[in-house]
């Protein structure tokens, strides 16, 4: 089946299933759960699950995927048969936006993490950012590894309001000598998930003076998004990296106003050139 023919069948089937998706049916189901099932969908070819995007209004912020319904459909069309598998580990809920942290074999073994914005109950907007899957790190950590529980529900804001603080004062203006004011230095106080980090904030010190010795500063220069559920927050910013500029999604977990756990992935952008949709990485 020629790749044109199958979008077409690939949109038609999402339209088909929309129209059979009860209203009562949709009602039950959270756009958290919607968008773990569209996840899913990679390795299952769930229509059903298709039917959760908005077929008509559907923007794509990988760069490396056409606009729309089409684009998505391009992409499973191009996977060898078989070969897609998805394990989604995480998943929250932050308003209109849903956040997941997934174990991918998509083109290869890879850790993503995916927010989808939803309409009336429909996905219509799409980022995310994926690594290639890397041994565990120093202090024998996977990058999907860790805890899972959801708690907190009630401090959802405060802790965005932290890890917002820790992003701009820390990350972005470098302000170093004020990371004991989110970070522990007590031995067991953090616990880090980054392949080339090891735990602790003795693990972080030595990895980012190892970059700047080696004259390759880890930048950030601007976040983007901060969304958040319970104890789970997830930073969304742009920077440098290696030498190359990136996108940087850093998700922490936040115990009693302290950064207690951290997992990421960082993504090279491609030339602009080579960008296969004009929507940006970022944009929110």
């Amino acid at each position: 089946m020629k790749a044109n023919v199958a979008v077409a069948v690939l949109i038609a089937g999402s339209l088909a299933a929309c129209s059979n998706l009860h209203s009562e049916d949709a009602m039950n189901i959270t756009n958290q759960e919607k968008a773990v099932a569209l996840l899913n969908a990679i390795e299952t070819g769930d229509q059903q699950a298709i039917s959760y995007v908005n077929p008509t209004s559907y923007i794509q912020h990988n760069l490396a995927v056409g606009d729309g319904l089409a684009g998505f459909g391009e992409v499973l069309q191009a996977l060898p048969k078989g070969s897609a598998k998805v394990n989604v580990v995480r998943a929250f809920q932050d308003g209109d936006y849903t956040f997941s942290h997934t174990e991918y074999n998509f083109f290869g073994p890879k850790i993503g993490f995916d927010v989808f914005r939803f309409e009336d109950g429909k996905i219509v907007e799409h980022w995310d950012n994926l690594q290639e899957t890397a041994p565990a790190n120093a202090s024998g950590r996977t990058q999907i590894d860790g805890s899972t529980e959801l708690t907190d529900l009630d401090k959802t804001e405060e802790n965005k309001a932290i890890v917002t603080d820790f992003v701009n004062t820390v990350l972005l203006k470098g302000e170093l000598d004020k990371l004991t004011q989110f970070i522990s230095p007590n031995e067991g106080g953090y616990i880090q998930h980054n392949p080339g980090v090891a735990d602790d904030l003795s693990g972080l010190g030595a990895a980012l003076g190892a970059l700047a010795e080696q004259g390759m500063p880890m930048i950030y220069t601007e976040n983007h998004k901060v969304l958040g559920q319970g104890n789970f927050v997830l930073s969304i910013s742009e920077g440098e990296f290696l030498k190359q500029h990136v996108a940087f999604y850093d998700l922490f977990r936040v115990e009693n106003g302290m950064l207690v756990e951290h997992w990421d992935t960082i993504e090279t952008i491609p030339a602009k050139a080579d960008w296969k949709n004009s929507n940006g990485k970022f944009n929110f």
